[in-house]
């Protein structure tokens, strides 16, 4: 069986500022997983056009845009045209996408968060 597209919620991971971690700070994607939870590359190629991002911070505006794959093991969140406000994600190409599991995005500031992902529907 195929890849089959996934809305994927990553949530702010617990840090020194929040133990806790935040439930109002992270991304909602869509992308192609595999069924063992993986980024399907040549399924994404199918479907670029459905792999969207929401990124919600507090205090700042919500932005949409897309998931990008650049290369055999590069992924990233971008929202405009251009490369300033991308943001690449570390290693995605070989994180499992499933709940409880955590991953890092760079943010277009070049700070790294790490982020744990809160569900896969």
């Amino acid at each position: 069986m195929g890849a089959k597209l996934k809305t994927v919620r990553l949530e702010l991971a617990r840090t020194k500022d929040d133990p806790e971690g935040r439930t109002d700070t992270g991304y909602e994607f869509t992308a192609p997983l595999s069924a063992d939870g993986h980024l399907d590359a040549e399924a994404w190629k199918a479907h670029r056009a459905e792999c969207k991002v929401r990124r919600f911070f507090p205090g700042e505006k919500i932005q949409q845009g897309a998931l990008l794959h650049r290369g055999p093991d590069r992924w990233l969140f971008s929202y405009d045209a251009g490369t300033e406000d991308d943001e690449p994600a570390f290693k995605f190409d070989r994180h499992k996408f499933q709940a409880g599991e955590y991953v890092s995005v760079t943010e277009h500031d070049g700070k790294t968060l790490t982020f744990k992902v809160a569900s896969v529907k």
